[in-house]
């Protein structure tokens, strides 16, 4: 839910197309996989369609491979092509020197995901787009495109 209220709410503020690829691992504790797949289509983006600005995402795991694929998966010179990287319930917390001018972390407030809270129900998606996190994030992401 998280990712298409992002991507839906981007492409509400740019006007180039804007396409969608959910990265293919099992979600569960093990992020490697993903992490693999989405620097795979990182570079094949990068080749095949050099000209076009990625943006990368993830919501609660999903971030967590976000932020192993910038650490460590997408080679140096490929990350060029990344416009953004948005973030959301993000359990690591840890961003990429090389991605940091272009990433935003949401956490909401009293995510214990994220922060030091303990409020449950607000690391849950509706609490990411209800609050108007996954709108700050795609307008954050529409700048950088």
């Amino acid at each position: 839910a998280v990712g298409d209220a992002f991507v839906n709410s981007l492409r509400s503020k740019v006007r180039m197309p804007v396409g969608a690829y959910g990265v293919n691992y099992p979600a569960n504790i093990s992020v490697d996989s993903g992490a693999d797949d989405m620097s795979g289509h990182v570079q094949f983006m990068a080749r095949s369609c050099p000209n076009t600005r990625e943006v990368l995402g993830g919501y609660s795991l999903g971030a967590e491979v976000a932020d192993l694929a910038t650490w460590s998966r997408i080679p140096p010179g490929v990350d060029q092509h990344v416009a953004a990287v948005a973030l959301f319930g993000n359990g690591t917390r840890r961003i990429a020197p090389a991605f940091a001018g272009k990433t935003i972390d949401q956490c909401a407030q009293g995510d214990p995901i994220c922060r030091n809270g303990n409020n449950w129900p607000s690391h849950l998606q509706p609490s990411y787009i209800g609050s108007g996190l996954v709108d700050q994030a795609a307008s954050f992401a529409a700048g950088k495109l």
